[in-house]
C-alpha cells in the first residue's frame, strides 16, 4: 500500500512537466511552421527576381557579344590597325559587361552602391596614378584612328626624323637615316607638330648653287639639266626645276629642285652637289670670286 502510494505521488509529479513538454513541442512546431512559411513565401517572391536576373543576363550577354561584332567590323571598314582594333573591342565589352554585372545585381535586390562607390573611387586612383600613361594612350588612339602617318611614312616629329617602323598604344617607334631607334611617347606626339615627309610618295630636294655672273646662264641650266636627267632616282613627274635668283657680288644664285622618293633623299643631295660640281668642272663654268672689301683707315 505505501510502495502504491509513492507510485502515485511521482505520477503526480510527472504529470506537469509532460504537460510543460507538450507546451514547448506546440511553441516549436509553431516556430519551425512559421519559419518554413516565410521560407516559402521568401522562394515565391525571389524566384521572379532571379528568374528575370538571368534572362537579363543572358539577354545582355548576347547583345553584348553582338555590339562588339558590329563594333570590330565597323573598325575594320575603317582600316584601323589590329592592335586597336582589339584592344577597343575588349575595352567595350569589359565595360558594357561591368555595366550589365551591376544591373543584374540590383534587380535582385544585391546592394550597388558601395561597390559603384568602390569602383569609381578606385578608377580615380588608378587614373591619377598613371596620368602620363593614359596621356600616351589618348594620343595613342587618336593616332591610329586619325592616322596622320603609317608605318613605312618618313615623319619629322619632336626633334627627331625617321622612318616609322611601329606604331604602338603607348609609343611611336622611329628608325632614323643613321640607324638609330627612338621611341617617342604618344601623348606629346599627338599634340605637337608632324611632318608627314612621304605621304604623297615624294620628296621635293633643294639643291643651292652659285656662280659666277660672267658665265652663259643658258649654258649653266643646261648642264645642270643633263645631270638631273642622267640620274636615275630623279623622278620625271613631278618635272624638276630650276630656278635663278639674285645677283650678289658679281655671283648669280640658282636653286634645283628635283624630286624623289623619301628613302632616297639623303644621299641623293650628296650625289647632286658632286655630280653637278664635276659638271661645271667639265664644262668650264667658272665658280662665283669672292670680292673683299679693304677699307685703308688712316687717323
Amino acid at each position: 500500500m505505501l510502495h502504491f502510494l509513492e507510485t502515485t505521488d511521482e505520477l503526480k509529479k510527472l504529470i506537469p512537466t509532460v504537460g510543460g513538454v507538450e507546451k514547448t513541442v506546440i511553441e516549436d512546431g509553431h516556430k519551425l511552421q512559421t519559419y518554413f512559411d516565410n521560407i516559402v513565401e521568401g522562394i515565391v517572391d525571389y524566384t521572379p527576381r532571379v528568374v528575370s536576373s538571368i534572362l537579363v543576363l543572358l539577354i545582355g550577354l548576347w547583345v553584348i557579344s553582338r555590339l562588339a561584332k558590329i563594333a570590330e567590323k565597323t573598325m575594320t571598314k575603317r582600316d584601323l590597325e589590329v592592335s586597336l582594333r582589339t584592344f577597343l573591342k575588349s575595352l567595350l565589352s569589359i565595360g558594357l559587361k561591368i555595366i550589365l554585372i551591376v544591373t543584374v545585381a540590383g534587380m535582385m535586390g544585391i546592394g550597388t552602391a558601395s561597390f559603384v562607390t568602390i569602383l569609381g573611387a578606385a578608377g580615380l586612383a588608378v587614373g591619377l596614378a598613371l596620368q602620363g600613361s593614359l596621356s600616351n594612350f589618348a594620343g595613342g588612339v587618336l593616332i591610329l584612328i586619325f592616322k596622320p602617318f603609317k608605318v613605312g611614312d618618313v615623319i619629322e616629329a619632336g626633334g627627331q626624323t625617321g622612318e616609322v617602323k611601329e606604331i604602338q598604344i603607348f609609343n611611336t617607334i622611329l628608325l632614323t637615316a643613321d640607324h638609330k631607334t627612338v621611341i617617342l611617347p604618344n601623348g606629346p606626339l599627338s599634340n605637337g607638330t608632324i611632318v608627314n615627309i612621304s605621304r604623297y610618295g615624294s620628296l621635293r630636294l633643294e639643291i643651292n648653287l652659285a656662280v659666277s655672273s660672267d658665265n652663259n646662264l643658258e649654258v649653266v641650266k643646261k648642264v645642270i639639266t643633263d645631270v638631273i636627267k642622267n640620274h636615275e632616282k630623279i623622278l620625271v613627274t613631278p618635272e624638276p626645276g630650276i630656278f635663278i635668283g639674285k645677283v650678289t657680288d658679281g655671283a648669280v644664285n640658282i636653286t634645283v629642285r628635283p624630286y624623289c622618293y623619301p628613302e632616297d633623299g639623303p644621299l641623293l643631295t650628296s650625289d647632286l652637289y658632286n655630280d653637278i660640281k664635276s659638271a661645271f668642272d667639265k664644262n668650264k663654268i667658272k665658280a662665283p670670286i669672292q670680292q673683299r672689301m679693304i677699307h685703308n683707315i688712316t687717323g
